[in-house]
């Protein structure tokens, strides 16, 4: 058995619809600016810029489980008075690989689930502005709670759904997964070419217009089409 000097870090697992069996996290992988609409909302060409990503942890601090039909209450992070929310399709990874094809990038593919990337926005400008990483803007605690993942056999036709952001009650998001200038299968393809991807990885996908501030007290109601949704109150 294998001692360590101090007590080792839990996986962190996330449900899978119709199991008791939990999908242990690896790695967080995020896309930038996924949706041609928010990358003009945030001042940038779409036409003219790859994919790029960034990472989250993946401790039990920063992916945090919602369970379909609860409020989780999320507290508000410190050190920002611009906390914004961005709805996003999860990708998870069953098989890995590197180098992976378009082709064959759906075999990769576990299941999907709804996910939010929280986002202390006024700091990541301010290392954006500044030529330096985003990790304070984007890699903070509870900064990324995820629902049950849906095997993907299971999630219907996760290409063309829709995908929505309500703000206690009032929609803020809302498009379909056609709209990802580089689709599921195209940011695996790619991703594979920088990292080796292995079973446990998620990826965020990239989020639609509409992002913005929310505050304390508020409700934010996640969903894509097929999956189950995700809700969180920030206290």
């Amino acid at each position: 058995m294998t001692s360590y000097v101090i007590p080792a870090h839990d996986i962190v697992g996330l449900p899978v619809a119709g199991t008791a069996d939990l999908f242990p996290v690896r790695r967080v992988y995020c896309v930038g600016r996924n949706y041609a609409a928010h990358a003009r909302e945030m001042g940038f060409d779409p036409d003219r810029e790859p994919p790029f990503f960034f990472c989250k942890p993946n401790d039990a601090q920063a992916v945090i489980a919602v369970a379909p039909g609860q409020v989780l209450d999320l507290p508000y992070p410190p050190a920002t008075a611009n906390l914004h929310y961005e709805c996003e399709l999860v990708v998870a990874i069953g098989k890995g690989g590197s180098n992976i094809a378009v082709e064959d990038a759906a075999q990769h593919i576990f299941g999907y689930a709804v996910g939010l990337d929280m986002t202390r926005r006024d700091l990541q400008f301010k290392m954006r502005d500044a030529g330096r990483p985003w990790e304070i803007g984007k890699a903070f605690d509870y900064s990324a709670p995820v629902g049950v993942i849906q095997r993907a056999a299971e999630a219907g036709d996760i290409g063309h759904a829709a995908i929505q952001l309500d703000v206690d009650g009032v929609t803020k998001q809302s498009a379909t997964i056609a709209h990802l200038i580089w689709s599921v299968s195209e940011t695996i393809a790619n991703l594979s070419t920088l990292f080796a991807l292995a079973p446990g990885d998620l990826i965020f996908s990239g989020t639609p217009e509409g992002v913005g501030a929310v505050v304390r007290g508020q409700t934010l109601v996640g969903k894509v089409e097929g999956l189950p949704g995700i809700a969180i109150k920030l206290v």
